[in-house]
């Protein structure tokens, strides 16, 4: 699963640390995301769209989607 985590969370001016620290998880996973190495479960999609200000299908899309 594709996303925008990254340019988000420098956008915002945050360290993975800082994200992984404000959602309560390890600065590993938020990596991992990122790189789309791991697809986070349900809720911390939410938690980071939530975040964010903006809904998991904008956050997170499928490669052969050919959006965002």
């Amino acid at each position: 699963m594709e996303n925008d985590i990254e340019l988000r969370r420098v956008k915002h001016d945050l360290t993975q640390e800082d994200l992984a620290e404000a959602l309560d998880v390890t600065r590993q996973t938020i990596g991992a995301i990122e790189q789309g190495r791991y697809d986070p479960r349900l809720e911390l999609a939410f938690d980071l769209a939530d975040f964010f200000d903006t809904t998991v299908d904008e956050l997170f899309w499928r490669e052969d989607d050919g959006e965002n």
